[in-house]
């Protein structure tokens, strides 16, 4: 029974495959009620260079995380700068698993991402900012370093700066030292700050 249940599972799933492959009906498909039809048509768009604002339009809609998955995929395959614009959008989104799905697709774009770092590091709402610190985890884009030091020497919130001074605990070198010793003196009443930047510090001192 088990064999047949698989059979009817895989043909139903090729018969959905079979719909229009064109762009055009691909990008239909992003709306049919079948999640197999949706994750088949967000794969095939792959090959559709002008297909991220569909992607992006139902990947703000989807509730199946299967298919939001090959959506990201897709997009990360594409890496245009609507593809771009739809995973900054998400940072926005209040669904948490949204924004972080986000996150870890744009880590694997580094060079279409980093184009935008400087604006997303000094966007006006402060979780932004975060998240853009945490996209720089994983971006290995040579000014990562320089994108960290702007945010411990500029930017106005805490939370912003700690989240900042850890990762530079991780990826800082000299370079970044009188910026940390600075950020000391601009939160002196800020435990967290002291504890994080000492430690940075000492990473980079043993290095």
């Amino acid at each position: 029974m088990a064999f047949i249940k698989q059979h009817i599972t895989e043909t139903v799933e090729q018969c959905e495959r079979k719909q229009g492959r064109d762009c055009f009906s691909l990008e239909l498909q992003l709306s049919d009620p079948s999640p197999s039809s949706r994750r088949w048509a967000a794969r095939d768009l792959a090959e559709c260079p002008n297909a991220s604002a569909a992607l992006v339009e139902q990947l703000q809609r989807e509730e199946d995380r299967s298919v939001r998955e090959i959506i990201l995929t897709t997009l990360t395959h594409l890496g245009d700068e609507e593809a771009v614009a739809g995973l900054v959008n998400c940072l926005r989104s209040e669904d948490a698993s949204l924004r972080n799905e986000a996150i870890e697709a744009m880590k694997l774009l580094p060079d279409e991402v980093a184009p935008i770092m400087g604006q997303l590091l000094k966007d006006a709402d402060p979780d932004v900012r975060i998240f853009a610190v945490n996209v720089l985890e994983s971006l290995r884009h040579k000014q990562v370093e320089e994108w960290l030091n702007e945010v411990i020497e500029h930017d106005a919130h805490v939370n912003v700066c700690a989240t900042a001074v850890d990762l530079l605990g991780e990826v800082g070198t000299s370079y970044s030292w009188e910026a940390l010793e600075k950020l000391k003196a601009r939160f002196p009443d800020e435990p967290y700050i002291r504890f994080a930047t000492d430690l940075a510090l000492k990473r980079i001192s043993a290095s």
